[in-house]
Parts: structure tokens; C-alpha cells; sequence
């Protein structure tokens, strides 16, 4: 069927834009290419961006139309949030602006069927986060299913995020990990630690210090609570032994649409009310106090995305766009290997390419810098 064509074309893109993302000049493997033994040719990033837009465009007319296709799997909608992210970020991917079409695209993200899912904000990274209600604002989920699948992003951030100061049965799991801790720089975003004034500031404090004084020490840093096992109803995840879990991750939901519009608008491509009236949403849903237009600043939007979609994957993307990613403008606690952070050079906003996929593939030449 022409849809399910269409909807691995999405993967593929999905796939390549995140590679391009993190290392820039990437090969393109298409079904165009010859089968058996080749080194896929290294292209640049103008290439692969191109590849990527018109894959996207392309393909929106072979994939269906909005929520009606099987929860998570593809639809129109996902397309046009892939292609709305890759304008956005057009600036560092090709050094040109294409806010205009970004924001083109996000309409049709904006107008569709998908709603901010009028649940606590906590439900969204429930177990039970396919059924809860948060599915409806979910455009593009990575499922989970705690007997079908023995790993993946959530059973890591649930299992690694439980610390010794906290209960494994608190979170529906068999045990903790006792790794992942947040700086002081993100708690500092919020009214307070408990998260009265902002229900998104999920702390845990207990036998833990603000600042990280050693990264070695589980002690430094304090717990965050985000991610669960535990549904919405008060019970465990599916797996009866708790090693697995079942939530699932929201790859795109429409809460960032909602802050990608308030950031355009920002930049002079949509109106400042409308985007007040999008970031003040879901600040209600957070029990924070909504905000004026005067408030909303390209700072106080990045502020904000870091409060909405931590632990989701977009921050280290999210910095490079706004030009705090590297170099001094913006310091965090160990940034550049130092305890309050220091500048670090223009080079790392990309990654290196691995060794490993220079041996598989010779022709690659890695990044500047490395």
C-alpha cells in the first residue's frame, strides 16, 4: 500500500535528519541504489537537507490524514512536524533562514486534530500514557510494552533516574540505576522544588545536594521524577517483575508545536497573542502562572521549552539554535569538563563520527576538530 510505503520513507527521514543533525555531512541510502557490496558516498549537509525536504513534501500524499491511522504509527501530521523542525533549524543545518516556512508548515500541525491533552501534566510519562488521555496529544510516540519489549529510551530514563535516596516501587520498577541527576541550572528555572508553583519541576531533594561538586557522586544533584512506571490509576506497568516498562516516549507532541510557534512568532513570523495564548495553555495545565506578551523573550522561550519537554530530547538541539550550545554566552555546571562550566569551542556543536563507522566506511571524513 501506497501508506505504508510512505510511512517507512518517514522513518528513514526521520532517521537521517537525526543523523544529520548530530554529525552534518551524512550519507543517503535510498532504494535507488545498487544491492550488495558499496560505500554510500558522504554528502553535505545543503544535500541532505534537500533530500529530506522534498522526501517530506513528497510523501504527505500517500500518508493518512490526521489520527486516523493506529496510534502509533505515522500520519500526515508527523511529516509536517519533521519538515517544520528541519525549516526551523535551517539556519544551522545551511546558514539560511526558512522561519517563513517553518512557520507555513507548523499550521497545518497547529490546526489539526491532535489537542494539548487536558490531563496533569504527569500522565504524559505514565504507563499508562497510551490510554490516559495524553495520547491525544502525542503526533508521533515510540511505544513501549513492559512483556513485548526488553528495552529502549524509557525503561532507561525510569531505571537510571532512581537513585539510592529513592524507592524503585515509587516509580513501578525492580530497581534503580542510580545515575541520571539534574543541575542546578534546571532547577533554577522554577518557582520552587516541590512543584507547587510549577507542577513540571518534579524534584527529588532528599539526601541530595543542589550543586554537582562530582559527577561520580550520586549524592550531587538532585533526583528528578518525570518518567514512570506507575500509571495514572496508582498501578505498576504490565511486567510483573518490574525490569521492563511501558510507557511510551512522545517523539513529537503538540505541546512543542506550541512552543515552536511562540518562538517564531518571537522571530517575526506569527502573531505574539496568538503565542502568548499557546505558551499560557500549557503553563495552566503546569498549575504556573500564565505570562504576558512582554515576558515572552527568545530567553524566557528557551527558558521554557527546558521546563516543558526536559528529559525529551530536544534540549542539546534547542541550545545550538539558540547559540548557547558552545562557546561562553551560556555556562552550565561541568560544561567543558569544569565544576561551573567554561566556553567551549564551535566544533563540538557537532559530534564526531564514531571510529567504528569510519572502519565500515573508509570514504567518511570525519568532522572538524576531531
Amino acid at each position: 500500500m501506497p501508506s505504508y510505503r510512505a510511512e517507512a520513507r518517514f522513518l528513514r527521514a526521520l532517521s537521517l535528519y537525526h543523523a544529520m543533525d548530530m554529525f552534518g555531512k551524512v550519507p543517503i541510502v535510498t532504494e535507488n541504489d545498487p544491492v550488495g557490496f558499496f560505500y554510500p558516498q558522504q554528502k553535505s549537509t545543503q544535500e541532505v537537507f534537500e533530500f529530506l525536504e522534498s522526501e517530506l513534501i513528497d510523501m504527505d500524499a500517500d500518508l493518512k490524514n490526521s489520527r486516523s491511522n493506529e496510534y502509533g504509527r505515522v500520519d500526515k501530521i508527523a511529516a509536517k512536524m519533521l519538515l517544520a523542525k528541519l525549516y526551523l533549524n535551517a539556519q544551522v543545518y545551511i546558514g539560511e533562514d526558512r522561519y517563513a516556512d517553518a512557520s507555513l508548515a507548523l499550521q497545518d500541525v497547529l490546526n489539526s486534530t491532535y489537542q494539548i491533552a487536558q490531563v496533569p501534566y504527569s500522565y504524559l510519562f505514565m504507563a499508562d500514557n497510551d490510554t490516559n488521555g495524553a495520547q491525544n496529544e502525542f503526533i508521533f510516540p515510540i511505544r513501549f510494552d513492559g512483556l513485548y519489549t526488553t528495552s529502549g529510551i524509557t525503561n532507561y530514563l525510569i531505571h537510571a533516574s532512581v537513585l539510592s535516596t529513592m524507592n524503585a516501587s515509587d516509580f513501578g520498577v525492580d530497581g534503580g540505576w542510580k545515575g541520571l541527576r539534574v543541575r542546578r541550572e534546571f532547577v533554577n528555572k522554577f518557582p520552587d522544588v516541590t512543584a507547587t508553583g510549577d507542577a513540571r519541576g518534579m524534584f527529588h531533594t532528599t539526601g541530595q545536594t543542589l550543586d554537582i561538586a562530582q559527577i561520580s557522586n550520586e549524592a550531587n544533584g538532585y533526583g528528578f521524577k518525570k518518567w514512570t512506571n506507575k500509571k495514572s490509576t496508582g498501578e505498576n506497568g504490565s511486567n510483573p517483575t518490574g525490569n521492563f516498562v511501558d510507557t511510551d516516549f512522545p517523539m513529537f507532541r503538540l505541546s512543542d508545536a506550541y512552543l515552536m510557534y511562540a518562538e517564531l512568532a518571537a522571530r517575526g513570523h506569527g502573531t505574539m497573542s496568538q503565542a502568548v495564548t499557546y505558551v499560557n495553555q500549557l503553563r495552566t495545565r503546569a498549575n504556573a502562572t500564565s505570562i504576558s506578551q512582554a515576558d515572552l523573550t527568545l530567553d524566557f522561550i528557551l527558558d521554557e521549552r527546558s521546563r516543558e519537554l526536559s528529559w525529551e530530547c530536544h534540549r542539546r538541539q534547542d541550545l545550538i539554535r539558540f547559540g548557547k550550545y558552545t562557546g561562553g554566552s551560556y555556562l552550565w555546571q561541568w560544561k567543558g569538563n569544569s565544576k561551573d562550566g567554561v566556553p567551549t569551542s564551535n566544533h563540538l556543536n557537532l559530534f564526531p563520527i564514531p571510529e567504528r563507522a569510519k572502519l565500515a566506511n573508509p570514504t567518511l571524513e570525519q568532522n572538524t576538530g576531531y
